[in-house]
């Protein structure tokens, strides 16, 4: 029987309302350990089991309005039953709820919880990294980490911002209702202080030098970040002196207001003149800054009733989500690089529109570009075969065949020719951009036409790549033969290449898979290196070097105009054959099955095989297994790299994943209808968006 004549008027109140033993042993010894705790840390202690308790009842259920269902909130009308009931147990949860405010510290909860730390994106991410993997020491007085304990997982967290508007009532007249004006004290001025450390980080953000360039053109005195320091010291004079604040909030809302519009030009010409993970982390923390004083603002305004409790509860419910994603390394990753993966995306999706298809011509046209790019191929492919016979060692074969690779690919985008493999990055951009962009009821048909349009573009170009580059590597292995006396490739040499190429015999499935992710990582590069040329305004730089003195300026404007145009293919060209080159060597490096698998080079190189091998080879089956490897890379090396980079732009453009099925379904039905629109050319009307 518990000593406490409290906690024994609880465990009688439960026991005669037909609880269960086990549930009111649970909640006295909860309640005695809260009521009886001697210091801070025991009390915090007694709290977060209280909490994790009265939380963990039956499953989560919504009811119409989204919020928790009776079900979800059981605990706590059980609770609220017993404090009605029993006056001295509510008075004692309310002294010990008093003595944790009065003993903690909530400055940094209103005013730093949530915000990117202020040294950077790096060292933030640093920190919070090292917080995951070792521990860290508690922090009894601070209440930001206190709500860090009391929530941990995400579904804690959205289950409170759901707590019907009633129940919250109710808490917070069970924890917080006619508290002593110590308490309330002190939780007004560190309220006060963290709305002013919000304004301090909102001004040091808005004024400085990366922001203010890319603002509209003014003094610092006018910039309604400078001013918005001073309006918050005149709100909160207003409210802590009890007198009239509605001119003191309608100026500082009118400032606000003004940054907010700041912000929309900032972002307006980071869309022309690239973005930097520092920008968007100083945008963050301006966005979530002048969000939370809104809020804050809004609860000072507004007079004692459910409007204020309302304000209170959605405040709370946004400190305790900043809260959890203080700690969180991903929410800091995906937020800060959500806005530099759309500009990156953006750009590929440009470039990915010259690979659609609208008309007959341009059909034709791909197939004449895609067989040039065929046949460039089959030189690749012989000099990677020289390269790989030279016996050299491993990093530097390596070095030398990404190369080889990289000046192929360059010499494709200088003479405009087509490689298939490239595509899928750059048009599942442009097909998430109409996604984004296009509205209106017809618009999931339009979506669905343009992916047929992109399928049988896409189709066009890799059987131009792989006929072409077959029929040009055999015979430029006939030449090799009639001219040298012998095949490009030996018996040996062609017995090894069918091996390799077998999706049953080797690694070919999970190696094609792997170059699908390397084909859509390159396209990522590309982006970048287009991004970053922007935001370094490399192309103006160029065109007013002082080496135009010496050459003209006309031709350093000619220069930086190609450069402009061309720096984004430039660098997915070269990271992908670099990474296509030294993957092999890294994986025998560090033990691991990596390697690649590209349908149009494993193409040249089988022809240049079966052109050497004769008739046994052939007849034994390891070609038609070879040719069954290749078919396997044209599936997954363009299917593996569409889908990553589509998922990218949905998540870079904020799509919705049920979208996203919608028109997966969409497009299977619109198969079944009418395969002959994923195959044939087009005809002349047949452009989605007119």
């Amino acid at each position: 029987m518990p000593s406490n004549p409290i906690v024994e008027q609880a465990c009688n109140f439960l026991t005669e309302r037909g609880h269960d033993t086990e549930t009111v042993a649970e909640i006295t010894t909860i309640l005695e350990s809260l009521w009886s705790a001697s210091d801070l840390t025991q009390r915090l202690n007694a709290w977060v089991r209280f909490m994790h308790w009265v939380r963990e009842d039956s499953g989560v259920m919504l009811d119409e309005t989204g919020a928790l269902a009776g079900t979800a909130v059981a605990r706590w009308k059980m609770m609220f039953d017993l404090f009605d009931s029993l006056p001295d147990a509510r008075r004692a949860v309310k002294a010990a709820v008093a003595e944790v405010l009065v003993e903690a510290e909530g400055t940094n909860l209103f005013g730093s919880a949530g915000l990117p730390s202020g040294r950077g994106f790096l060292a933030d991410f640093s920190d919070r990294l090292v917080r995951k993997l070792l521990p860290e020491p508690a922090d009894e007085h601070d209440l930001a980490r206190l709500l860090g304990r009391l929530y941990r997982r995400r579904t804690h967290v959205e289950r409170f911002a759901r707590v019907p508007a009633e129940v919250f009532d109710r808490i917070a007249d069970l924890f917080f209702g006619g508290q002593g004006q110590e308490t309330w004290n002190a939780l007004r001025s560190d309220f006060a202080d963290g709305f002013r450390l919000l304004a301090a980080r909102v001004q040091g953000e808005g004024l400085q030098e990366k922001l203010r360039a890319r603002s509209r053109p003014g003094s610092v005195a006018v910039s309604p970040f400078y001013r918005l320091e001073r309006c918050t010291d005149a709100v909160l004079e207003a409210w802590l002196n009890n007198q009239d604040m509605a001119p003191a909030a309608s100026a500082w809302r009118t400032d606000c207001a003004s940054c907010r519009d700041e912000l929309a030009e900032v972002a307006r010409r980071l869309e022309s003149e690239g973005v930097s993970v520092d920008i968007v982390y100083g945008l963050e923390v301006i966005d979530r800054g002048l969000t939370r004083m809104d809020l804050m603002l809004t609860i000072m305004e507004s007079p004692s009733g459910p409007a204020r409790l309302a304000a209170v509860h959605q405040l709370l419910a946004l400190l305790i989500v900043a809260a959890h994603d203080d700690r969180s390394v991903r929410h800091l990753i995906s937020s800060n690089l959500q806005l530099l993966q759309r500009r990156i995306v953006e750009r590929s999706g440009k470039t990915g529109e010259h690979y659609i298809a609208w008309t007959r011509k341009e059909y034709w046209h791909i197939w004449a570009a895609a067989a040039g790019g065929g046949l460039l191929t089959v030189f690749t492919a012989a000099m990677k075969m020289t390269i790989v016979g030279r016996g050299l060692p491993l990093f530097v074969e390596g070095l030398v065949s990404g190369l080889n690779y990289a000046v192929s690919f360059l010499i494709l985008q200088a003479c405009g020719l087509i490689l298939a493999t490239k595509q899928p990055a750059m048009t599942a951009a442009a097909l998430a951009t109409i996604m984004r962009e296009h509205r209106g009821a017809d618009r999931l048909d339009t979506i669905v036409t343009y992916a047929a349009q992109i399928v049988r573009s896409q189709l066009a170009a890799a059987m131009s790549n792989v006929a072409v580059v077959a029929i040009g590597a055999y015979a430029f292995s006939s030449a090799w033969q009639l001219v040298l006396g012998h095949p490009f490739l030996d018996h040996h040499e062609a017995e090894h290449v069918f091996e390799t190429l077998s999706p049953v015999a080797s690694g070919t499935v999970w190696y094609a898979a792997l170059t699908g992710v390397i084909l859509w990582a390159a396209s990522l590069v590309g982006g970048w290196f287009d991004n970053w040329a922007a935001y370094h305004r490399l192309p103006r730089a160029i065109s007013e070097h002082h080496l135009g003195e010496r050459f003209g300026r006309q031709r350093m404007a000619r220069l930086a105009g190609m450069v402009s145009r061309n720096i984004s293919g430039w660098g997915t060209n070269i990271s992908l054959g670099l990474m296509l080159g030294l993957t092999p060597v890294i994986g025998m490096f560090v033990g691991l099955p990596l390697d690649v698998r590209h349908v149009t080079l494993s193409t040249g190189t089988l022809s240049l095989a079966a052109a050497g091998s004769g008739l046994p080879l052939l007849g034994g089956g390891w070609f038609f297994w070879a040719l069954g490897g290749i078919g396997t890379m044209f599936v997954l090396n363009l299917s593996v790299s569409f889908l990553l980079s589509l998922n990218t732009a949905a998540r870079a453009f904020g799509l919705p994943r049920t979208f996203l099925f919608d028109f997966a379904g969409a497009v299977g039905r619109r198969f079944i209808k009418s395969p002959r629109s994923f195959i044939l050319p087009p005809r002349e009307s047949d452009h989605p968006l007119g």
